[in-house]
Order: structure tokens, then sequence, then C-alpha cells
């Protein structure tokens, strides 16, 4: 340590929002260059390597093959995809000196699919897997907790190529094998939860997620059988459909001052002449409150206006609206984007009309087909009771839009679900022939037919993944790693005022590193209270102190997750580490 590149910091960083961000700055492997871009010291480069190293031996343990693809990319590859629109302020755009238009790659779809165009064209050359591990760039708008949102991140990304869907279900299957692998190689504990494509496309979608109590994704698990999802994918236990023809017919209700949902329960339930189906007194859940959105497509500069219609007694996810509408934008719609279509009544909007505006209607799934629902007539101070879905209006499609809350029902087996809050480690998509169709990738079969190739798209975040590790294992004291991740296996600290600590710590660090351990060697001169707190602070699994119990042949053995402290034979030491 006399010689490491390496300086611990006794106060946390100002900018520091979560224990990761705020210990690997203070334990010395990493420092901030810039808003959301780190360079990685000695030891953080150490761990940076393990965990890229274990993720590339089990991508070639299902015979994915590496290649290692330009940051720096030419507008035209992404145009033909339409992500250099799709992708919006997220992309970094620079140009050359003669004025050409380039990108810093967020990721390499169409690269990936343009190489194997070039390469490969029989048949016999399918299936086939290549991957890289490579520097990414995102303009993140708040690039916040350290490594885990930031605009430059080290990423695995791996593409399949199948003739055909059964071989991309092959493939998929095998990266979520090797990606369960990996994570518990790295130590993590991790959920899989169903996910939505997004931006990049495809079908089947499926995150890897690590549970933790600052991490930025919202993910739904179901307390009595294993179904997990993110927010955006969830689905939830809904009514049964009901007859429409059961309902009495549409009745228009004065409710003068009434724009909010509170404000026209109380109003309702004032109204002895309107009776509630089933009996009792009105509650949020009886009402359909219409939130006016506005999207915009890819491209385009113009908004239009989109109406989502849920129960009254629900809050509206904006970012699960958006994670399913991906790429297109997403935003709440103003006061002036009201003023544009005047027949739609703020606060007593109702679906009645929207079709007839021209006005895109999409409503949550808990409106089942056949409820009646009291909600805007469209006119100041008028609502209506006993609309009917299936009858006075019918949506143009269900979007999953409701705030999903602790309690809501599983839809798999009836159980209660519970939210929780983790990291994206990893994410698997069957992309299918989105690219293929692009870039018209296509091998020559067996009779000389053309058959277009078939892709599945899979990352993990390795710079991530090291955040993710430090979120889940650390203590008060500084950073736990693993085993199987940590920069040396031992830490031998030795203490006391003499040089006999010293060079006994010595011959041990060399008998450990000559039994095969990595050793990192405290051999400063500075108090022990430094050291101590230094090697508490730098999370190696095992720490060795030689001290006053060397006066008895003996040094103590601390292991760093349990802080089990025992001592042992100096003479025993490296065979029982070993």
């Amino acid at each position: 340590m006399s010689q490491l590149f390496l300086r611990t910091l006794r106060d946390d960083p100002a900018d520091a929002e979560v224990p990761s961000h705020r210990l690997l700055v203070r334990a010395g492997y990493i420092r901030r260059t810039a808003p959301g871009i780190y360079t990685w010291l000695p030891l953080g480069k150490r761990i940076l390597d393990i965990v890229a190293q274990i993720v590339r031996e089990e991508m070639e343990r299902i015979g994915a093959q590496e290649v290692l693809f330009p940051a720096l990319l030419p507008r035209e590859i992404y145009e033909a995809s339409g992500r250099w629109t799709e992708y919006g302020d997220t992309l970094f755009r620079l140009h050359d000196r003669k004025g050409s238009d380039y990108l810093l790659g967020p990721t390499h779809e169409e690269l990936f699919t343009m190489l194997v165009k070039s390469e490969l064209s029989s048949y016999r050359d399918f299936p086939t897997t290549l991957f890289q591990i490579q520097t990414k760039y995102r303009d993140e708008a708040r690039p916040r907790a350290g490594l885990l949102r930031g605009r430059e991140f080290v990423m695995k990304d791996s593409y399949s190529f199948d003739l055909d869907d059964a071989g991309l279900q092959a493939s998929y299957d095998a990266h979520r094998g090797a990606y369960q692998r990996t994570f518990d190689r790295l130590g993590l504990d991790y959920r899989i939860a169903f996910a939505v494509s997004g931006a990049m496309g495809g079908s089947a979608s499926e995150e890897f997620l690590a549970p933790a109590a600052n991490g930025e994704d919202t993910f739904v698990q179901c307390t009595s059988c294993d179904y997990t999802a993110n927010t955006e994918a969830v689905e939830i236990a809904v009514p049964a459909k009901q007859d429409p023809s059961s309902h009495p017919a549409l009745q228009v209700l004065d409710t003068p001052g009434t724009p909010t949902i509170e404000t026209l329960v109380a109003k309702l339930n004032t109204m002895g002449s309107l009776a509630r189906s089933g009996g009792g007194t009105f509650t949020g859940g009886d009402t359909l409150k219409n939130v006016v959105l506005k999207t915009r497509r890819p491209g385009a500069t113009d908004w239009e206006l989109l109406v989502i219609g849920v129960p009254g007694d629900r809050e509206v996810d904006l970012k699960r609206i958006a994670g399913q509408l991906e790429p297109v934008e997403v935003a709440q719609a103003d006061g002036d984007d009201l003023a544009k279509e005047p027949r739609l009544v703020r606060g007593y909007i109702g679906p009645q009309l929207l079709a007839e505006i021209g006005v895109r209607y999409l409503v949550d799934p808990l409106v089942v087909p056949g409820s009646a629902w009291v909600t805007g007539a469209n006119t100041e101070d008028k609502h209506a009771a006993f609309v009917v879905r299936g009858r006075d209006f019918e949506p143009v499609g269900e979007i999953g839009a409701v705030e999903i809350r602790d309690g809501d029902r599983c839809a798999r087996c009836g159980g209660e679900l519970m939210i929780a809050r983790g990291i994206e480690i990893g994410h698997i998509f069957q992309l299918g022939r989105k690219y293929a169709d692009t870039f018209g990738l296509d091998a020559q079969g067996p009779d000389g037919e053309a058959i277009r190739i078939t892709m599945g798209s899979y990352g993990i975040g390795v710079s991530r993944a090291v955040a993710a590790i430090a979120e889940q294992t650390h203590d008060d004291r500084g950073l736990v790693w693993p085993s199987s991740v940590a920069p040396y296996d031992v830490h031998v600290v030795p203490v006391g005022k003499g040089d006999e600590q010293l060079t006994a710590a010595e011959a041990l660090a060399a008998e450990l590193d000559a039994a095969g351990r990595r050793v990192l060697l405290d051999d400063r001169n500075a108090s022990a209270g430094e050291k101590f707190a230094d090697a508490d602070l730098l999370g190696m699994p095992t720490i060795v102190v030689v001290g006053k119990a060397l006066a008895q042949g003996e040094v103590e053995v601390k292991d760093r997750r349990s802080g089990e402290r025992r001592n042992v034979a100096l003479d025993a030491v490296v065979a029982e580490l070993s």
C-alpha cells in the first residue's frame, strides 16, 4: 500500500447520494471527472476487470464469440434504423472537421447486424452469437448516483442470430442461464422480472434486477408465487367482465363545483335519488378519471392528445405508460394543449365523445368491458352516471396505466403483490426481425431460398454491476466485497511500534502470494487506527492483523462479511486461507 496509487477520504463526496457512490469514492476506487463520468483508479480497475472476466467466461461458455466495435459511429447507420431520431436528446452527436455527423454509440444492434450480413451468407453459418464488452454513451439529463446513472459506462452486449423462432428461443434460454450463472458468481441477490421491450423493439423481454433500497427501478413481486415484473410490464388481477345490458341507461347529473374526484364523490353521496350499484356510498373507485396526456412520435414536431381512463381512486403512472409506448414521447398535457380542443372541459371530461372528436382513448384493464362508471359529461358542472364500456363508449385499446400499490392482486395466482426497488443489472430481449428487416439480413437456404434471420439482444451493465454489488454488500464501516470479485483476497495489516510485526507481515504476505492468494499488504507508516479504518473501508474479504498476538505466535484473522475474529497460529495461516 505504500506504493499503491490510492488515497482514501475521510469525508463523503458532496454529490454522493447513494452508498455505492459514497464508498467507491471514499475508498479510492473511482474519481469524478465530470457529471456522470468517472475515472477508474487501480483498485476500481481491478474489480471492473474481474467482473468483465466473469461475464466473458459465461458468454464463451454458451459459444458466444467476442468482437469489439468502435464507439464513434457515422450517422447514416443509425438513420437507416430510425434510431438517430428515436434516441432524441440522449444521443451524443458530433461533427468531424468536414462537417459529417457522428454519434457515440449507446448500443450497437446496427453494427452487429451489418457485420453478420457482410460475413455470413449460408444457412450453414447459423446460429451464431457475438458479444462485446465496451464503453457506451448516453447523454443523461440528470446523471446521478455515481455509477448507477452515468453518461459513460461499460456494458456487455451480445446478439444471437438464428434461422427461425425456435432457434431464437434456444439462444434466449441459453443467455438466460448464462446470466443466472454470471450474477450468482458475482455474489448478487437478483430477481428476473418481466419487462417491456421499449425502444429496443421485439417481443419477449426480461430484466435482471438487484434489489436495493436506492435502486431507481421499481418492480413488483408476488408474495404467493414466483411472479416478478417491472412496473411497466406488470399485470394485476382485474374484475370479471360485466354484461352491458345489466346497467340502467346513462343519466346526466347536475354536479356544480365538482372538478375533482373528491368533490364529485362528496356530491354523489348527497344525491338521494342516485343509487350506487350494490348499495352503500359512492367512493372514488366508482368514478372514471380521464387524464389528458400528449404524445409525439420520433421525428415529429407536433404533439397529439391522448386520454387515459383509470378508476378514480387510482393515480396514473406516467413512467409506466411511457415505458409501454416508447419510443413515442409522452408528457402531461397543459392548458395550452387543452385549449386546442375546446370540447375537452377540464374537470368534466368523459369518454363519450372522444371518438367523435378524434382523440385517442385508452383505458387501464381495471376498466373492464361492461363496467359502469360515473364520469364527466363533457359539459361544465355536469357528470354522467351509468356510463358503460361497450355501450356508451369503447376505447381503442388498453394500457397498464395505474400506479401499482402494495396489496394489488397477482394476475397469475391472486396473491398479494409487493412493491420493491432494484437496480437493473441485465436485460434480455427477443428482438425478432426488426433489424434484419432494416438491413436485409438473410441466409441462403438449402434450396436457394432466402431465410430472414431472427435476432436476440442481451445486455449486462458491467460497471453498474460493480455499483450494485457495493449497494448490496456494504456496511456502516465500508465496502464488503464478495470473494469472487474482490480486488484482493487477503488484506494483511501489521500494527506495532517495532519492525517485528512488519517483518512477519511481509513474510506472511509472500507465503500467501506463493500459495495463489492475492494479497494487499499495508506497509505504510500509519497509525493502527488509520490502518484498521482503511481495511474496513476497502472491503477485502479477509483481514489478517499482525499485532500483539504475534508474541504468542498468532495473528488475528477477521472475516470482513461476518465480522468474526479468531486467532490463528502464524504458521497455520497460509494453509487455512488457501
